[in-house]
């Protein structure tokens, strides 16, 4: 069997996404236990006790979870649809512990000056970053207020010191990779979420660019997020895996005598509320109960991970070298079967 290192999967001929991949231990861990391993980190000014930032979507990150996952150490992004921005407009109080906020390229100039005031992180959420008008409203931000600007999404590394150029702090990869995200199906735009990455991660390394990466999309468990920071990411974005859980917009539904709650995609009917190109999808998931619970499962998987591969720190995990590309037959014998 090959041993892959970064720059062999990013020359890989196949596109590929974290189900293709797999992490090789090829040390003595000399890790007792994994309460000893330490997964803080600071991104782009911010201290954090789990690498996690949530999907700045409608049935993700409302007030309410932007708030908690800023107690439990990660980033959440508060969505900017519905009256979410409104209300932080009306009541200043609302943007207490609050870590970052999404706008649109037409946000009014009133919310931005209010939340670089309060030295918020502003994340201008578009389904494409390659676009003048993204890269324009990011100058102007950075031009005028001295504060943190997010943009994205990328899938190749070929734009990203025009990115860079224009003030960026982060960006977001991945696109049509989320899971309830049809761009890459209605468009045929987006490569595999770790070609994806891998793609961008050595741009900023050649290029000796100063810019945070966000690993957007496809994270389905624990040890995706570890494939991900170990693929070059500085943080990793949630979307399902946070949906369902009480902190989450909207009501819990009772159905067939299971709990569920709402998730969407940003670009889908029910956000867009309108006949226009969709591309995103709705569902329902299983409640969750508490986000706390789901941060906690993800932190202890990371920590057994870096276990195994020796790692003390994300700067350890950060520097693994050694994957696997998987067969699917090598990929369906790993799952668990009931």
């Amino acid at each position: 069997m090959k041993i892959y290192s970064k720059e062999d999967l990013n020359n890989y001929s196949l596109s590929l996404t974290y189900d293709d991949i797999s992490l090789i231990p090829l040390e003595i861990s000399q890790v007792k236990t994994r309460n000893e391993i330490n997964t803080k980190s600071t991104f782009i000014g911010e201290e954090l006790t789990v690498p996690i930032v949530s999907s700045p979507m409608d049935t993700v990150t409302g007030i309410e979870m932007a708030k908690e996952l800023t107690n439990l150490g990660c980033i959440g992004i508060l969505n900017r649809f519905n009256s979410t921005l409104n209300e932080i407009l009306n009541n200043e109080n609302n943007l207490e512990n609050i870590k970052a906020v999404s706008i649109s390229l037409t946000a009014e100039e009133k919310l931005i000056e209010k939340l670089a005031e309060k030295n918020i992180i502003i994340c201008i959420d578009t389904a494409n970053a390659n676009n003048a008008f993204v890269l324009k409203k990011c100058e102007e931000i950075k031009k005028k207020y001295n504060t943190r600007v997010i943009v994205g999404n990328i899938a190749h590394g070929s734009t990203l010191k025009q990115l860079v150029d224009s003030g960026a702090d982060a960006v977001r990869i991945g696109i049509g990779g989320g899971s309830v995200c049809t761009t890459s199906v209605q468009t045929g735009i987006g490569i595999g979420q770790v070609s994806s990455l891998l793609d961008v991660y050595f741009t900023k390394i050649e290029n000796k660019l100063n810019i945070a990466l966000i690993a957007d999309g496809g994270i389905k468990s624990p040890g995706d997020v570890a494939k991900a920071l170990a693929c070059g990411a500085d943080v990793v974005m949630l979307g399902r895996m946070l949906a369902g859980t009480k902190e989450t917009p909207g009501e819990v539904i009772k159905y067939n005598d299971q709990l569920w709650k709402k998730y969407r995609g940003s670009a889908s009917f029910g956000v867009k509320m309108k006949n226009e190109f969709i591309e995103g999808e709705e569902t329902l998931v299983p409640y969750k109960g508490a986000v706390k619970n789901v941060i906690n499962g993800i932190s202890d998987g990371l920590r057994s991970a870096m276990s195994y591969l020796n790692c003390n720190s994300l700067s350890d995990l950060q520097k693994i070298d050694s994957f696997s590309v998987l067969s699917t037959s090598s990929y369906l014998e790993r799952l668990p079967r009931k």
